[in-house]
């Protein structure tokens, strides 16, 4: 993960960052992340961000869409936002760093994702005229790309980018879910500065792979709507929320570093188990790969996380290298039983931001707007108290009542 270096004079502070929030539209109402909110648009993610949940830095991974940069313009030129000394665009107190997601399909695997961030609307317009001939429709997110992984890479990181392998472990788009058994198998193991968990997996399980030791650890939300911004979010160590800074964090350079990972709890991730698509029954795993489902006999498996880890790890315990942050398990307020839409939004007008109340605020604070059980759940979550139905086959896991 680097070397950890002494810090500068800089005065250093810690910031929340959520590196993987999706434009669903843009400002005049041109598709960008189909599947993405409405809502989502360059200007009201840094307002949700900003203003709702706290986070202080934000990865927009769908900036390389021309719509997506006229936004950006017209936030500039009305003085709404700034460019950042170092990298970024601010709004109030939150850095909105420019990122592309991009998909790869390689031949012996399925396609899988990757994420690459670049220090300035500039170099972004730059990276979008690569693409443009290599894509289908530049305009939309997550396309599939024309190039090898490694061809990508190289690219991008001689633009002065970093490229972070998205969700690695799902089934869906994951590097390692689904396209490969190494990262080195598609990817040159020196250009990769960071590797993000995915929801359905946390450090414990990626630590029983010895490959992962030298890359820092991200949890980031795949945010498609706002209320998903900060679902998992990292806390870093920074002179001020910027590319060059979040850079240096990932590298552990002149103190600059991540303090904690704060994901989602796996089991609440979508793709924890096994399951079955014919009858939507949880599959047990086995030291083996399970090829039919032993309820109904249909081989239409979504394969689970959990065993995909089991089945590629070279270790039998988790093995974490020195400076590797704790993961911190994050219930975000929407899975909570009893905060509704109406609950969520007293307690964000009331109370605080949303990373406030889920790792702050003491108990009473929450408790005068949600109620002493929803705040006694809150506490519990903090505390990694909480017991949980696991998520599989696309849908979330849920806190098991008692």
């Amino acid at each position: 993960m680097g070397d950890s270096k002494a810090p500068s004079d800089d005065r250093l502070s810690p910031y929340f960052a959520d590196l993987h929030v999706h434009i669903g539209r843009s400002q005049d109402g041109q598709p960008v992340k189909i599947s993405g909110s409405r809502n989502l648009t360059f200007r009201q993610i840094a307002k949700e961000a900003s203003e709702r949940k706290g986070i202080e830095l934000v990865g927009i991974i769908d900036c390389h869409s021309p719509a997506v940069q006229k936004d950006i313009l017209d936030c500039l030129h009305s003085g709404e936002m700034e460019e950042v000394p170092g990298g970024g665009i601010r709004y109030r107190n939150t850095t909105l760093l420019l990122g592309a997601e991009m998909e790869v399909k390689e031949e012996g695997g399925g396609p899988f994702h990757l994420l690459g961030f670049l220090p300035s609307l500039q170099a972004m317009q730059e990276w979008t005229a690569w693409m443009t001939p290599r894509v289908a429709n530049i305009r939309l997110s997550t396309q599939r790309i024309r190039v090898t992984a490694r061809e990508l890479q190289a690219e991008l990181v001689a633009r002065g980018g970093l490229l972070i392998p998205a969700h690695i472990f799902t089934p869906h788009r994951g590097l390692l879910g689904c396209s490969a058994d190494r990262l080195a198998d598609r990817l040159d193991p020196d250009g990769i500065a960071a590797v993000e968990l995915g929801l359905s997996a946390d450090s414990d399980m990626a630590g029983t792979l010895s490959e992962l030791d030298r890359y820092a650890f991200l949890t980031n939300s795949d945010a498609h709507s706002p209320g998903m911004i900060g679902r998992e979010c990292n806390e870093l160590l920074l002179s001020t929320p910027s590319f060059e800074e979040f850079a240096k964090a990932l590298k552990g350079e002149q103190g600059r570093r991540i303090l904690a990972n704060y994901g989602l709890h796996p089991e609440l991730g979508k793709y924890h188990e096994t399951s079955c698509a014919a009858c939507r029954r949880t599959v047990p795993e086995t030291e083996e790969e399970v090829a039919v489902c032993p309820y109904c006999g249909s081989s239409r498996l979504t394969r689970g996380v959990s065993g995909r880890i089991r089945r590629l790890a070279d270790r039998e315990r988790p093995l974490q290298p020195e400076g590797r942050p704790p993961y911190r398990p994050q219930v975000p307020l929407s899975f909570f039983p009893g905060v509704g839409p109406a609950k969520r939004e007293k307690l964000l007008t009331e109370v605080g931001t949303e990373m406030d109340i889920l790792h702050r605020l003491p108990a009473e604070a929450i408790a005068s707007a949600a109620g002493e059980k929803i705040a006694e759940l809150i506490v519990r979550a903090r505390e990694d108290k909480l017991s949980f139905t696991s998520g599989s086959g696309g849908s979330y896991g849920s806190i098991r009542q008692s």
